[in-house]
């Protein structure tokens, strides 16, 4: 029998995912399985994005142009100037996803065994785009003790070598939702600029700050703009997971044409998905301020049950819909995978990530799991009433 690539073995496989088959088993059962695994929000769509489609009129699905649309990226471009970005229609990249927007910016800056360092836990699939492009990820450890704050820029130089390329950011951060101080992106200016590097900026998560904290993006920053890549999705700001749209922009005109190059390769984004996120563009502020409530109190309601939890300690994030916590469990994926398979409360069930995946260093994580508070606050307390049941029943559970 023929054999896979060695690329397919060393593939990883999602922490987010790989757990839905003992889900789908534990729904055939008859469970209720309540789902914090993964960020699918259940805010809805914002009614002009949905009406976009409904009002599309045209007699042949073309293709587009592999840029993206010269109208999708106007009302891009006048999304991002409200934030100050100072940018133009040429220098936007629409993506297939934000997925693609952080593959063809590996792809395009990045060669064959170079280093890109991240701050960890990170994004469990940026393991992955860096296998599929042949990129080596040099993880630095922060800490849950003091809410996964950005590790100190002596640590970071520590790991600098001759290969070191790029450094990636998730602000606010997937899974821990840390949101990054003016400060801390200063000295990673500072540094980038000392050695070269590119500053991958992903910011999916740009409008979920939360208690009044202000979002800063790498593009504020003067005297970087040729090192900033900026990496964003429609899928979190409105609720659209599933029109996989994304974009890559930077200031760097090199970057802009070699990024291009893999778009042509791969073709071109889909034509009804920018024509919704168009529309997307006009949505009111009052939309995002709902929002921002909704998330606010589930954060709230989820962080006050964890930590009351004996035995959990769960950091206070300020943004994003993510919490990472500290359980008194023996290993994150033999509890999360027991919680589907031979746990039920009341016929009650959760699914959760465990933060193994979201590690790149062997050893780390393993008392920790990711949730995700997408759901309502009266799911997300009967969640943590089972939770809590769980990990009272729990045989790998310790003092």
């Amino acid at each position: 029998m023929p054999e896979i690539s060695s690329k397919g073995r060393q593939m990883p496989a999602s922490p987010i995912r790989k757990l839905t088959p003992f889900a789908d088993k534990a729904k055939r059962d008859g469970k209720k399985v309540f789902h914090l695994n993964i960020g699918q929000p259940d805010i809805e769509t914002p009614e002009g994005m949905l009406n976009a489609i409904k009002d599309i009129d045209f007699k042949v699905w073309a293709y587009t142009p592999s840029e993206g649309t010269l109208a999708y990226r106007t009302k891009l471009a006048e999304y991002y100037n409200k934030l100050e970005y100072d940018i133009d229609p040429s220098q936007i990249l629409v993506t297939v996803g934000g997925s693609e927007a952080i593959t063809i910016a590996m792809q395009a800056c990045v060669n064959e065994g170079d280093e890109i360092i991240i701050p960890e836990p990170f994004y469990a699939n940026y393991n992955g785009f860096a296998c599929m492009s042949n990129v080596v990820v040099k993880p630095i450890l922060s800490f849950i003790e003091n809410g996964f704050a950005l590790p100190a820029i002596s640590e970071f130089e520590k790991l600098i070598t001759p290969k070191t390329k790029a450094i990636i950011i998730c602000n606010p951060n997937n899974p821990t939702g840390y949101l990054y101080s003016r400060e801390e992106l200063e000295a990673l200016k500072v540094l980038c600029l000392k050695y070269n590097l590119f500053l991958f900026s992903d910011e999916a998560y740009r409008e979920f700050c939360y208690d009044g904290r202000e979002f800063i993006s790498p593009m504020h920053l003067e005297g970087l703009e040729e090192n900033v890549i900026v990496l964003d999705t429609v899928s979190k700001r409105y609720s659209a997971c599933g029109a996989r749209l994304g974009c890559l922009i930077t200031k760097n005109k090199e970057v802009i044409a070699a990024g291009l190059k893999f778009a042509q390769a791969r073709l071109s984004p889909g034509m009804v998905e920018q024509i919704a996120a168009a529309a997307a563009v006009d949505t009111p502020d009052s939309y995002f301020e709902k929002v921002n409530k909704e998330y606010t109190l589930r954060r709230d309601t989820l962080v006050k049950r964890l930590n009351s939890i004996d035995g959990v300690f769960c950091p206070n994030p300020g943004g994003a819909f993510y919490v990472v916590a500290k359980f008194p469990i023996d290993n994150a994926d033999k509890f999360c995978q027991w919680m589907l398979e031979e746990f039920e409360y009341d016929n009650q069930t959760v699914m959760m990530a465990p933060a193994t995946g979201f590690y790149s260093s062997a050893g780390t994580g393993s008392n920790e799991v990711r949730l995700a508070y997408v759901l309502n606050v009266e799911d997300l307390e009967k969640a943590m009433t089972c939770l809590e049941k769980a990990l009272e029943a729990y045989p790998g559970r310790k003092s």
